[in-house]
């Protein structure tokens, strides 16, 4: 169970590394795939510390696949690495034909993904990458908010038969869930807080930007419930017609292109079960740019106070806040 309370922060790919390396040493099945890039996703620490488990393939994103796929074939399970934008459009025909199709046991993981990918460019960031494995049949797609997620996601991962897409951003975020007690469930949301006047629902990094907008809503009077949905193929359908219901509104808030991720996922399910006002947070329809964390959320309109913003919006317009 979570709370408003933000712990020190912690990268994601960190944990990612020693994980994955718990992994290879206690599951025969478990290879990391590497494509040329393991010391920015921290894939270098299974090969220092599990080097048999290691299998270096340059950068050559499609025949990783094609390796990894013909891996599962005789029950190993790889785990394949690169930046989200890269595995997921450079490989996408592999990973469609290779590994969803015959729904193999290959776990994919995307790191770096959404606008924050450090001094690396604007051709590295990963804004598109859910919309496009959500449409992926059989593709098991996740999106987990800060460390202790992180590792749910992958002993989740690990168990799973077929064929999953864990989305890791670059920089440490605050922590906040606490391992020893944090859980996932697979197509199940996490309430973090309940409210009555908007629900927010968020995912991945814009979970803990989230988390510091409810707390400025708070201060202004507005009773907002907060979701966090890690899962967002399958998505959590109970818990969010039970919050159009329930509160009447929705803002989703992502750090990801607005078409065909979380907020296209909700908008699907209030669609067909409980039409509500809602408004999407994230990147609207324009190229990307490199540059400064904070500039980037700020020109791109995901930062906190875009997230706030949009929440009062729809308070104002239920007559919430006046």
């Amino acid at each position: 169970m979570a709370t408003l309370q933000l712990g020190p922060a912690t990268a994601m790919r960190d944990v990612f590394g020693q994980k994955l390396l718990e992994l290879s040493k206690t599951d025969p099945r478990v290879y990391a795939l590497d494509g040329d890039l393991g010391t920015s996703t921290k894939l270098d620490v299974v090969e220092k510390g599990n080097p048999e488990k290691f299998l270096q393939m340059g950068i050559a994103e499609q025949n990783m696949i094609g390796v990894a796929a013909g891996m599962a074939t005789v029950g190993l399970q790889p785990w394949v690495c690169s930046f989200a934008t890269f595995i997921v459009k450079r490989a996408l025909d592999q990973i469609f034909v290779t590994v969803a199709q015959p729904r193999l046991d290959v776990k994919l993981i995307g790191a770096y993904s959404g606008l924050l990918t450090g001094l690396t460019g604007k051709t590295h960031q990963g804004l598109e990458d859910l919309a496009i494995m959500r449409t992926i049949p059989y593709m098991v797609v996740l999106a987990p908010a800060d460390a202790a997620d992180v590792c749910k996601v992958m002993e989740f991962a690990n168990r799973y038969e077929g064929p999953v897409y864990i989305r890791l951003a670059r920089d440490p975020l605050p922590n906040l869930f606490d391992e020893r007690t944090h859980t996932f469930e697979l197509g199940k949301a996490v309430q973090i807080r309940d409210g009555r006047d908007v629900t927010l629902i968020a995912t991945g990094t814009q979970t803990v930007r989230s988390v510091e907008a409810v707390k400025r809503l708070e201060e202004r009077g507005i009773d907002v419930r907060l979701l966090h949905m890690p899962s967002i193929k399958p998505i959590d359908v109970e818990s969010i017609v039970a919050a159009a219901e329930q509160t009447g509104a929705i803002v989703t808030a992502e750090e990801h292109t607005i078409y065909g991720g979380l907020g296209s996922a909700v908008a699907e399910v209030l669609a067909e079960h409980c039409p509500v006002p809602m408004l999407r947070v994230g990147v609207k329809d324009r190229n990307s740019e490199s540059g400064p964390n904070d500039a980037l959320l700020k020109k791109y309109e995901i930062d906190m106070d875009h997230i706030v913003q949009a929440v009062e919006t729809m308070a104002r317009r239920k007559g919430s806040l006046r």
